[in-house]
């Protein structure tokens, strides 16, 4: 087989470059008739991602297993995937509280790709494989995300990942994807031709949202950062946040606003504490003890607390 019959192949599987059939004629539709046709596009995009769940379980319960022992997870991207990748990062410390070194994005172009469009970052590969290997290791796992499967700055990343030792995941919108073959656990997302031809930031973006949304979220509520749907160590950072904080505690305890927002305060503003202190009658220091005990696992200070109250394991 020739390379440009290989190329010719391979080209045929990147249906995000494929011309979308339903939106051939856009730049003659009304404002209505753009959106209407944007909006049926991105109903699609949820029964893609679907598709993909039994991929992305095994993906996830392998990074819980990373974080759980002490490693650390990296997004890998260009462009809209590495900005993605960024973005769900930043949004770990405020909404679990956790460290911002956990979860992290590494981006082609670096930090100043974040806002300024550097479109040929995504073609050094020798990048992916210096930024990755210069904080990777085998402790971690590894996210790279590309649209079309085959970046070469993810690619070599990845490449560098999976020589160190570390979990390795690839995230692509493309069927038989480049990257696929270079991970332990591939998730492939083909959501079909963009209604702007080629502009992954649309339905791919929106997909590897929803993806990354699931990673990240999943993986905290295993590592104990919610308790039932409550965002508990969520970070009391502004107003309207110390206010979600007086009502988690209220919803988690069932007490009246005046009690919940004054053992927020003999709390430090610390939600967990203060439904520790409630729900078992103990001293703050009792409840910061326990939490220490247990990893910070919310869940699971509820779980040791209730023994000793009741003797036995008790949903409480």
């Amino acid at each position: 087989m020739t390379r440009r019959t290989i190329m010719k192949n391979i080209d045929k599987n990147m249906i995000t470059e494929q011309r979308n059939k339903r939106s051939e004629k856009l730049d003659t539709f009304t404002v209505e008739e753009i959106i209407r046709v944007m909006n049926k596009e991105d109903q699609t995009v949820a029964a893609s991602v679907e598709k993909s769940l039994p991929q992305l379980r095994k993906a996830i319960e392998r990074i819980v297993d990373v974080v759980k022992n002490g490693g650390k997870l990296y997004y890998v991207g260009a462009g809209t995937s590495g900005r993605l990748g960024i973005l769900d990062a930043s949004e770990c410390p405020p909404t679990f509280g956790v460290e911002p070194t956990l979860v992290n994005g590494i981006i082609a172009g670096s930090d100043k790709a974040i806002r300024t469009a550097i479109e040929n970052a995504e073609d050094d590969e020798h990048a992916g494989i210096r930024d990755v290997e210069s904080v990777v290791t085998d402790r971690d796992a590894v996210v790279g995300i590309t649209s079309s499967g085959r970046t070469p700055y993810v690619i070599g990343g990845i490449k560098k990942a999976k020589a160190i030792g570390a979990v390795t995941v690839g995230l692509s919108c493309n069927p038989d994807a480049e990257l696929s073959r270079h991970v332990q656990f591939p998730i492939e997302v083909p959501v079909g031709p963009e209604v702007v031809t080629g502009s992954t930031r649309l339905k791919a973006g929106t997909a590897q949202k929803m993806v990354l949304n699931m990673i990240s979220t999943t993986v905290m509520i295993k590592l104990g950062k919610v308790y039932g749907n409550l965002m508990v160590n969520m970070q009391a950072t502004n107003e309207k946040l110390r206010r979600r904080v007086v009502h988690i505690i209220k919803e988690a305890t069932g007490v009246n606003e005046e009690i919940a927002q004054k053992l927020n305060d003999e709390a430090k503003g610390d939600a967990r504490t203060a439904i520790l202190m409630i729900t078992f009658e103990i001293p703050y220091k009792k409840a910061v003890e326990t939490l220490r005990e247990v990893n910070d696992h919310f869940p699971e200070a509820m779980k040791k607390l209730s023994k000793g109250k009741f003797g036995r394991d008790h949903i409480v």
